[in-house]
Parts: C-alpha cells; sequence; structure tokens
C-alpha cells in the first residue's frame, strides 16, 4: 500500500505530540522535586532539568499545534487534552519515588533521548531539524549528568547500591516502549523524518550496560515491557499529574500571567 501525504502528516502530527508529551510530562515530573530534593546542588539542577524539558515542549507542540490545522497553541495542547489525548512514554509519568527511581528514570529516558535527537538532526524536515539541534545541547548535559549519578549511588554505599537497583528493577519494563515501532513510526522511518525506533536500542542498551557495570548494578533479566502511552493508554499516574498541572487553566479558562 502506497503511503499518501495525508498518512505522512497525521504520522509527522504523532511524532511531534510524542516528543513534546514526553518532555511536558517528565518536565513537570522533575519539578516536583523543587524544594525538596535531598540537596540544595540537586534541588536546583532538577529545576534547570524541568526547565529545559519545559522549554523543548514549546517548540514541539508550537508545531504540532501550527501542522495540526486546527490552530491550537502549545498552551492549549499541553492544558486542555484528557489523558487518553496524551501520547507520552509511559516511563515519563511514573512517580518520583525516592531519589534512586528519579535518577534511574532519568538516565534511562536521557540515553534514549539523545540518541533520538540525534536522529532526528538528519530529518528530512527542517523544523524538527532545528528543534532536534537545539534540544540535543541540552540533553548531552542531561545523560552526563544523570550517568554520573548513577555511577556514584551505584556504587557508593551498600544503602545506595540497593536502593538504585531496585529502582532499576522497578522501571526495566517501562524502557522497552521506547523501541516498539507502530505504522506511524513506519511511515517517519520511509519518508525519512525520523528513526525507526527499534533501529535505536543497540545503542541505547550499549551505553545503558557499560554506565550500570561502572556502578556496579546488574541489568534485569526480565524481557516483558509494557506498551501503549504512545497511542494513549496510560497509568493511573498520568490522570493524578495532569490534575495538577492542568487545573488552573481549567479553573479559570484563557488566564495568562
Amino acid at each position: 500500500m502506497s503511503t499518501t501525504q495525508k498518512d505522512i502528516s497525521t504520522a509527522l502530527q504523532q511524532l511531534l505530540l510524542r516528543m513534546g508529551d514526553s518532555t511536558l510530562v517528565l518536565g513537570h515530573r522533575v519539578s516536583e522535586w523543587c524544594g525538596h530534593a535531598p540537596v540544595l546542588e540537586e534541588d536546583i539542577a532538577m529545576a534547570n532539568v524541568a526547565l529545559d524539558f519545559i522549554g523543548q515542549t514549546q517548540f514541539w507542540l508550537e508545531l504540532a499545534g501550527e501542522l495540526g490545522g486546527e490552530g491550537k497553541t502549545a498552551d492549549q495542547l499541553a492544558y486542555l487534552r484528557d489523558s487518553a489525548q496524551f501520547h507520552n512514554l509511559l516511563l515519563a509519568e511514573q512517580p518520583n519515588g525516592d531519589y534512586a527511581h528519579t535518577v534511574a528514570r532519568q538516565f534511562f529516558f536521557d540515553a534514549w533521548h539523545f540518541l533520538q535527537l540525534q536522529a532526528l538532526t538528519r530529518s528530512t524536515e527542517p523544523r524538527i531539524v532545528e528543534i532536534a539541534a537545539k534540544a540535543i545541547k541540552e540533553v548531552d548535559y542531561h545523560l552526563e549528568r544523570s550517568s554520573d549519578l548513577m555511577i556514584r549511588l551505584g556504587d557508593g554505599t551498600p544503602e545506595s547500591h540497593d536502593r538504585m537497583q531496585v529502582a532499576v528493577d522497578d522501571l526495566w519494563s517501562y524502557t522497552g516502549e521506547m523501541f516498539m515501532g507502530d505504522a506511524h513510526d513506519a511511515v517517519l522511518a520511509q519518508a525519512g523524518l525520523a528513526p525507526q525506533p527499534e533501529s535505536l536500542r543497540d545503542t541505547w542498551l550499549t551505553c545503558v550496560q557499560e554506565v550500570m557495570e561502572q556502578a556496579t548494578l546488574k541489568v534485569p533479566a526480565s524481557t516483558y515491557m509494557h506498551k501503549g502511552g504512545k497511542q494513549g493508554r496510560h497509568t493511573e499516574y498520568l490522570g493524578h499529574l495532569l490534575a495538577t498541572m492542568q487545573f488552573l487553566q481549567r479553573a479559570y479558562p484563557g488566564c495568562a500571567w
């Protein structure tokens, strides 16, 4: 079956929402540590990471609104959709847990995010290339930072090691979705707009294994993976997150600072 321009437009819209929703949701999750992180340095660092993600979200969702044909703004897409209309990775919506869970979640996402953006800098869509080229500079730092924390905590005290291993084991089943392609991904790859998700997995796994070896942590043996976030099927955690994140705009429609 031949690919039509409508197929490409629909797939492109999905790509923009998946990228923007993932950074929006994870950005909100990370921001929840503001004023609550274990040390002041981490409090400031996590706030900066959250701001990076929200800035990237603005670009992805602005382009999604522009190409969507309904004239929606990035704010409308962020604050006026229900959970079933979000297309973020399930990993991004998982709760912060203790700091070990936050670090493991960040590292797994950063390792994928860097590779995804790297591939998107070679997209046939110039506006995607522009966003990816800007974002990858920030994400390069994110990955360096989360890798360092994985090693410091994994190869730290017995308690920090055990907490990191529990976090890795708990979150591992949410990593596989990053590399599960669907019909939209196939269209995007054929058009040269984005990589096939599966093509990033081996490089991601190599990166993860190298860091976890230095952290004296074990890669889980389980192959079971959750999926569905990119298609709008989410865990119960997203609804609670959106209820907090969207409250002001829902309660006072159209309000602005």
